[in-house]
């Protein structure tokens, strides 16, 4: 592989990987509801399912998903219930009354594994991460005397993306993580919006999954 087209790439992804989207809100979120640890293994899981769907670009299995959307249906649908619960739950917590900050609840940790799996199962069921793969990885793959073979041009391209992309997620997980934990020791009136906000983002995340089933 060519080293311009290697920084070319490494350049791009770093660029996509800052702007906020779908999946760092929904990492963000689980920071905020769940503290630094379960911020930083959501983005664990997102960063598994682009590990998943670099695997599926480089076996062309992308373009068959995408011809049968109706796959993702079912992982669609556990996926948004699963998200209005935590809304649910999370909405409910805020609206719960404490004298001073010492006593309020200390900061709920998630099950890290269920927090990982469906970091996971949301990324995979991103209809729009596929397209990505499919649009915009190609573009770095290389042809001609030399080139390595599409599929370990796949295969590295998609690992660089992760090797780029896992630091930037983890990164604002534990800011999220670390600042609601100070918000929480802070006042209960902060807790309460800050609770607030984090059940309309995961409300949010569950319509957009919706939005999504066919």
């Amino acid at each position: 592989m060519d080293v311009s087209v290697v920084l070319g790439f490494l350049v791009a992804v770093f660029l996509v990987s800052v702007v906020p989207g779908p999946d760092m809100l929904f990492i963000v979120a689980n920071a905020a509801a769940g503290g630094r640890r379960t911020g930083v293994v959501a983005a664990a899981g997102m960063s598994t399912g682009l590990a998943v769907h670099s695997v599926a670009a480089a076996l062309g299995l992308g373009a068959l998903i995408q011809a049968a959307p109706q796959v993702l249906n079912g992982v669609r649908i556990a996926g948004a219930a699963f998200l209005l619960y935590l809304a649910y739950l999370t909405w409910r917590a805020s609206r719960q009354e404490f004298g001073t900050p010492e006593d309020a609840p200390q900061l709920p940790r998630r099950t890290l594994r269920r927090t990982y799996l469906m970091a996971t199962l949301t990324n995979l069921a991103n209809p729009k991460v596929i397209l990505f793969y499919l649009a915009f990885v190609p573009q770095f793959i290389t042809t001609g005397h030399g080139s390595w073979p599409a599929t370990v041009q796949f295969l590295v391209l998609g690992a660089m993306f992760i090797l780029v992309g896992f630091p930037v997620d983890a990164g604002a997980a534990l800011l999220a993580g670390t600042l609601t934990e100070r918000f929480f020791r802070t006042g209960s009136r902060i807790r309460r919006r800050l609770e607030r906000v984090t059940a309309a983002i995961f409300a949010g995340l569950a319509a957009r999954l919706a939005i999504d089933i066919r």
